[in-house]
């Protein structure tokens, strides 16, 4: 909307983005509808955050506290917000609203969104279920940080280090791999889904990995208890005294 019907306030860029560490600052432009104006107040503020929901105004800066400088140039019609040594918990909507008596019509606000970029940590690894013949299965990858959202990408290799492809078998009904975000799920697993799996996770910063040796063991206690079960059985029937013949 052009400024003569009324104020017009636009941030400089619709996304800033900023390596963890760094300084970073937010750029908020405005053109009141008067080129005169005795009060002008221009107020900065963060929408809640993913994890914590915490807010963040300009009168209470919260975390921000000794980290936020604002300087504003009237005749430039800008104002500037400097943030320090940004962590993960800055990336949020950062929100630019001026007030100006009498000049209530037009945009009177906008928005950018901050991202701190952080490289994702080491992935743990870990199986879910029992790695016995003809279970279900899941293998799980997670890094605790990354920004943007990591994504993750499984692989296998056999004991020469020679990438193999998932295993796929084939019963009464034909069983399948399911790969969902971090989660490799593995059914009616044998010994051949049995292998050395790599779980890579990555964003535009960076990436790490985590690998786990997976081994499929078969039935061993049950074969021992029906065994041991038969052996007792018998062994009571040579026990059994025989009834006395009829004289």
């Amino acid at each position: 909307m052009s400024a003569s019907f009324g104020l017009e306030v636009k941030m400089s860029q619709a996304t800033v983005e900023v390596a963890r560490g760094d300084d970073v600052t937010l750029t908020c432009n405005f053109k009141p509808k008067s080129p005169t104006n005795d009060l002008i107040v221009i107020t900065w503020t963060g929408d809640a955050d993913e994890t914590s929901g915490e807010k963040v105004s300009q009168n209470n800066f919260n975390y921000y506290q000794g980290k936020a400088v604002i300087e504003t140039d009237l005749d430039a019609k800008t104002s500037k917000l400097t943030l320090k040594q940004v962590t993960l918990k800055e990336s949020r909507r950062i929100r630019c609203f001026v007030q100006i008596p009498g000049d209530i019509e037009g945009k009177t606000a906008d928005t950018t969104f901050l991202l701190v970029q952080v490289a994702p940590s080491q992935p743990l690894c870990k199986v879910v279920g029992t790695a016995e013949y003809g279970h279900n299965i899941s293998l799980t990858c997670v890094s605790e940080e990354g920004s943007p959202t990591p994504t993750y990408k499984w692989e296998r290799y056999n004991v020469k280090n020679v990438p193999q492809a998932f295993p796929l078998k084939t019963t009464e009904i034909i069983t399948y791999v399911v790969t969902l975000c971090c989660i490799l799920s593995l059914v009616n697993v044998s010994m051949e889904t049995s292998g050395y799996y790599i779980c890579l996770s990555s964003n535009k910063v960076g990436s790490a990995k985590c690998n786990m040796t997976l081994s499929v063991m078969p039935f061993t206690v049950l074969i021992i208890v029906i065994i041991c079960c038969y052996r007792k059985r018998k062994q009571k029937q040579k026990q059994k005294p025989k009834d006395y013949e009829m004289e």
